[in-house]
């Protein structure tokens, strides 16, 4: 693993304000950061989510995005990593992920600001880049799509131009996109997964032969790390687990670290696709009074290739892997 060493004419920070410490994401970069010895102040606003930001030895900050005191919880801070995101991939939601997405990123930027940080890592997402299409080696110079697949994908996008439109000399801001992010302690994805064989509802989309890139959460930890300390103001990078894997080979050895084995069944993806679409359309009609089985946004997400290309971190952060996938996999079966 990388220690956090200075950005080009700055320094390492030594103490950082934490949105979202409570998350996933959150909870493994207080890890990281606790054992590289800098002083996290967590963003917490629950007496649950104060207790673990708390016990992962973290210093609480009770209060939410958009809390006037938020400046003052960052003082004294060199650096801030923004990972709170509204992550619902359902329709009907715009408004709900608009606030936290955008506006609570908005909010969190300028406090930063009062405060006087300097450098700012937003967690960002490949999902900026999504529209329903298939994504191949893709670079971050791959455009914003013109109609983004979900709310997710258009306000995670909103956010992260407008975090990288500020960015200048002595506010630097940096976005890091991973994709499918797993591993051990894994709330989100495996669960997910696990949740759908268990119940019966789990099935292949076109047989699931097609590929995907994948980010194991210490990768994604590494990656914010190098992006914080050498990361280049306003631009953004992928971090990911290096070569693609097959969507149904690697879903089925992550069930099998949970005991579990997909089913054969599949369904065609272009009938899901038309159902997604009607599903979308009546959400909105409805203002979010009837939604479908399934959105645009899920489909985006899970139906279809979607591949990146960390050739800018490996040049520009020194990104290299810390966990492998089979790595990963081990742990998970030990876990």
């Amino acid at each position: 693993m990388t220690s956090i060493e200075p950005a080009a004419g700055g320094r390492a920070p030594t103490r950082l304000f934490l949105t979202g410490g409570s998350g996933y994401v959150g909870r493994n970069l207080i890890r990281r950061f606790v054992a590289d010895g800098v002083q996290v102040v967590a963003l917490a606003r629950s007496p649950e989510t104060i207790a673990t930001v708390s016990g992962l030895g973290a210093e609480p900050f009770a209060g939410d995005l958009f809390d006037p005191a938020l400046a003052q919880g960052m003082a004294g801070c060199q650096a801030l990593v923004h990972a709170a995101a509204d992550t619902d991939h359902g329709a009907g939601v715009q408004a709900r992920l608009r606030r936290i997405n955008v506006e609570g990123t908005r909010a969190v930027l300028a406090a930063a600001r009062t405060a006087g940080v300097s450098r700012v890592v937003l967690i960002s997402t490949e999902s900026v880049l999504l529209d329903g299409a298939p994504l191949h080696d893709a670079t971050e110079d791959q455009p914003y799509p013109r109609h983004p697949a979900g709310a997710y994908s258009r306000t995670k996008g909103e956010a992260e131009r407008l975090a990288l439109a500020q960015s200048e000399p002595g506010f630097e801001v940096v976005a890091v996109r991973p994709r499918f992010v797993w591993g051990r302690d894994d709330t989100t994805a495996l669960p997910q997964l696990a949740g759908a064989v268990r119940s019966g509802a789990f099935a292949w989309i076109d047989g699931g032969r097609y590929a995907t890139s994948t980010t194991h959460v210490a990768n994604l930890c590494e990656g914010v790390v190098l992006a914080l300390a050498r990361g280049q103001g306003g631009q953004a990078y992928f971090v990911t687990d290096g070569e693609p894997v097959e969507f149904r080979t690697f879903a089925t050895q992550l069930l099998a670290t949970q005991g579990l084995t997909p089913p054969d069944k599949t369904v065609p993806g272009g009938v899901l696709r038309v159902i997604a679409t009607i599903g979308d359309a009546l959400a909105a009609l409805s203002g979010g009074r009837i939604t479908g089985p399934l959105s645009r946004q899920v489909y985006a997400t899970s139906a279809v290739e979607v591949t990146l290309n960390i050739a800018k971190a490996r040049a520009t952060l020194g990104y290299e892997l810390v966990v492998t996938r089979a790595q990963g996999l081990v742990e998970l079966e030990g876990a």
